[in-house]
C-alpha cells in the first residue's frame, strides 16, 4: 500500500504542476461551455428581416381569417415587451388565386419565386380544411401545406402554425354564424404554469408550497452532466495514451522491478482521482460564486454536490481502470488512440441519450440505464438534478450497483495490465483481453 501511495503521489504532484493541467483546467470550460454561449448570442440576434408569404386559399373563406390572426400574433409577439426592440421578423402576405386548371404549374412557380428570394414563403389551404373529410392526414386537402427552402429547427413553419390554425377556426365560427367580436374569447389561451410538487420536512412535518418551474431550473441538471463529462474526458483521456507511452518506453519494467502490477496500475488511478477532484472542487467553488454574485444562488442545489463526487469517484476509478488496462495491451500510443471511442462509451452513449431521458426521466429507459453501472453515474445525476428528482431508494440502488460494477472493472483491468504491459508485438484481440481477464 505504502508503494501504491508513492506511485500515485508522484503521478498527481508532477501531473497537476505541467502547463498542460493548467491549461486544461482553464480551456476545458470555455470550449465545453462555448456551445451553450453561441446559442445565446444567437438568440440575442435574431433575424429581423421581413418575410413575405404567398398564400393560396383553395376554400375561398379562410384566407382572409388566417392573414388576421397571423398578423395579430405577429404584432402581440413583434416587439420585447420590457425593451420594446424588435425581436422577431415581421409577416406580410400577398392573396394568390388558386390555379385550379394546373395547381403543379402554379406551386412550381411560386417556388421559384422563394428560390430567388422573392417570397420567405408560400401556404396552400386545402379545399377541406374547414371541414375535413374521414382520409384525415392522407388527404393534403384537409390541412394547410408548407412550402419553403427555410432550415433550421425554429423556422417560419414552427412560430405561423399555431395562428394559421387560429384563422381556420375563426373562419369555422363565421360559417356557424359565431360573432367575430367573440373571437378572442373564444379563442383565447389559458396560461399554464409548470409547478414543482409540494413537499413536506420528515422530521418536522411543515408543507412546502410548490415553486413555479423556471428555464433557469431547467439548466442545472445540463450543467452539472456537462461538468461531469468534461472532467471525465480531461483526467481520463491522456491516461490511455501515457500507458501506452510507457510501455513503449519500458517504464514499467524497470518499476516493475521494486513494484507491484496492482500499486501501479492503482497508484495510477488514485493519481487520476485526485487530479478529478482538484478539478471538481475548483469548478464548483467558481459556480457557487458566480451565482451568489449573479444573485441566483437559489438555482445551487448543494444537496446534490456529494452525489456529484461520488458520481466522478465511481466513473474515474471505472475509466481510469479500462485506460490503464487498454493501454498496458498497446504496442504503441498510435495503438492507443483508436482504442479512445471504446474507452468512452460509458459516456458518450448517455450524452446521445439526454434528449430522451430529460423527456422522461423517470421513464422506463432512464430508469434502466440508471441501473446499468457504467451508465449510472451520468444518468442518475442528470434525473437527480432535474425539477421532482427520482425516488430517495433509486440512488442508493444505483451507489450499490456502481460498487459492484466499480469493483468487476477494476478487477478485470488489473488482470488485463498484468498480463500486457510486459507484453511486446501485435496488440491483442478483443477475445484475447477477455481471456487476460478470466484467466490472469
Amino acid at each position: 500500500m505504502n508503494k501504491l501511495l508513492i506511485i500515485a503521489k508522484r503521478d498527481y504532484i508532477e501531473s497537476v504542476k505541467t502547463k498542460a493541467f493548467l491549461f486544461g483546467l482553464i480551456v476545458a470550460p470555455i470550449l465545453f461551455g462555448s456551445g451553450f454561449i453561441g446559442i445565446m448570442v444567437m438568440e440575442k440576434k435574431p433575424d429581423l428581416t421581413e418575410r413575405r408569404i404567398a398564400l393560396v386559399d383553395r376554400t375561398g373563406e379562410a384566407a382572409a381569417t388566417v392573414i388576421e390572426a397571423v398578423q395579430e400574433k405577429n404584432e402581440r409577439d413583434l416587439n420585447d415587451k420590457d425593451t420594446g426592440r424588435q425581436t422577431m421578423p415581421r409577416y406580410k402576405f400577398e392573396i394568390v388565386a388558386p390555379d385550379t386548371a394546373n395547381p403543379d404549374a402554379q406551386r412550381l412557380a411560386l417556388s421559384r419565386r422563394v428560390s430567388s428570394k422573392d417570397l420567405y414563403a408560400f401556404a396552400e389551404i386545402g379545399s377541406k380544411a374547414l371541414h375535413p373529410d374521414a382520409t384525415g392526414e392522407k388527404n393534403p386537402e384537409n390541412g394547410i401545406s408548407w412550402y419553403s427552402n427555410e432550415t433550421g429547427v425554429n423556422g417560419g413553419r414552427s412560430w405561423i402554425a399555431n395562428p394559421m390554425n387560429d384563422g381556420i377556426r375563426r373562419a369555422r365560427m363565421t360559417q356557424a354564424g359565431v360573432d367575430p367580436a367573440r373571437f378572442s374569447d373564444l379563442l383565447g389561451n389559458v396560461d399554464i404554469r409548470t409547478m414543482n410538487l409540494v413537499s413536506q420536512d420528515e422530521k418536522t412535518g411543515q408543507t412546502h408550497p410548490a415553486e413555479k418551474r423556471t428555464q433557469a431550473a431547467m439548466a442545472v441538471p445540463l450543467v452539472l452532466v456537462m461538468m461531469l463529462f468534461m472532467i471525465v474526458m480531461i483526467t481520463a483521456a491522456p491516461m490511455l495514451n501515457s500507458i501506452a507511452e510507457d510501455k513503449l518506453q519500458r517504464v514499467h519494467e524497470m518499476l516493475l522491478a521494486s513494484a507491484t502490477p496492482f500499486d501501479l496500475i492503482g497508484g495510477k488511478v488514485l493519481a487520476a482521482l485526485g487530479r478529478s477532484l482538484t478539478s471538481s472542487i475548483l469548478y464548483i467553488a467558481g459556480a457557487l460564486v458566480v451565482l451568489n454574485a449573479l444573485a441566483m444562488f437559489g438555482l445551487a442545489h448543494l444537496e446534490l454536490i456529494p452525489w456529484f463526487l461520488i458520481y466522478l469517484i465511481a466513473e474515474i476509478t471505472m475509466l481510469s481502470a479500462i485506460a490503464a488496462a487498454l493501454g498496458s495491451a498497446c504496442g504503441s500510443p498510435q495503438d492507443a488512440q483508436s482504442l479512445g471511442m471504446l474507452l468512452f462509451i460509458p459516456v458518450i452513449i448517455p450524452m446521445m441519450m439526454m434528449a430522451p431521458i430529460m423527456e422522461a426521466p423517470n421513464g422506463g429507459l432512464a430508469v434502466a440505464m440508471s441501473f446499468f453501472p457504467p451508465f449510472t453515474p451520468m444518468m442518475m445525476m442528470l434525473r437527480q438534478a432535474m425539477p421532482g428528482g427520482v425516488p430517495e431508494w433509486e440512488p442508493w440502488v444505483g451507489l450499490v450497483g456502481m460498487i459492484a460494477g466499480v469493483t468487476v472493472i477494476s478487477w478485470a483491468a488489473s488482470r488485463i495490465f498484468r498480463v500486457g504491459i510486459l507484453l511486446q508485438g501485435k496488440p491483442p484481440s478483443v477475445g484475447e483481453l477477455m481471456k487476460w481477464a478470466v484467466r490472469g
